[in-house]
């Protein structure tokens, strides 16, 4: 199992914290303000809170909060993030839902990459599901499905590791440059979201055919 960093406090940072939790993961709740990180801590058993800017507990380090201030986290991170292996959620869409706020050739993931320290290995993964559906978890007849892309082949076995302890299923698609593939099925469901299917009780995944 792994040790987990998750820097946010929204809806993103409880879902994954607490199926950490109940697939034998320790987790540290990281944020801004430290009385609601001891506050969230404290309402899933076992999880701790940290100090925003101290070297993170974990060995994976979970960007949960808002592409902008998951940027601002690498950079006041700095050194305290070598050798980490940083997994960024986040989806760097405007505010207009058309595009993103990142640059047309790179990915938010690519940005953060650049922005950690060079032992750092980023990891794109978790963007393209919904927070109440992560917590919700799979059913029988309905696998839940995390696509990843990273550069460092050992970085993305340890992220699938910990994605298969959430009982979910994860799928490499290549190396990081492929998180603007996945940032763009993350800005896909949101028009979904806004045209078709009215709603977020929906997951988008791999059926297999043979």
């Amino acid at each position: 199992m792994s040790s987990i960093s998750i820097v946010g406090l929204g809806n993103m940072a409880r879902a994954l914290a607490g199926r950490a939790l109940a697939g034998g993961n320790t987790v540290e709740i990281i944020g801004r303000d430290r009385a609601k990180a001891e506050e969230s801590a404290a309402t899933l058993a076992g999880a701790t809170a940290g100090t925003i800017g101290a070297t993170p507990a974990g060995d994976l380090v979970v960007l949960a909060a808002p592409y902008p201030g998951a940027m601002a986290v690498v950079r006041e991170y700095g050194d305290a993030l070598r050798g980490r292996i940083i997994v960024d959620i986040t989806n760097p869409v405007a505010a207009d839902l058309r595009g993103f706020v990142v640059p047309d050739d790179s990915s938010g993931a690519q940005e953060i990459a650049g922005a950690a320290p060079d032992d750092a290995h980023v990891v794109k993964a978790f963007n393209t599901m919904f927070s109440h559906v992560l917590a919700a978890g799979p059913t029988e007849d309905r696998p839940l499905d995390v696509f990843l892309a990273g550069d460092d082949a050992q970085a993305k076995t340890r992220v699938s590791e910990f994605v298969e302890s959430l009982g979910l299923r994860p799928w490499d698609t290549g190396e990081l440059f492929m998180a603007r593939a996945l940032e763009n099925v993350g800005l896909l469901e949101l028009g979904l979201m806004n045209h078709s299917v009215k709603h977020t009780d929906f997951s988008l995944g791999i059926t297999l055919l043979r």
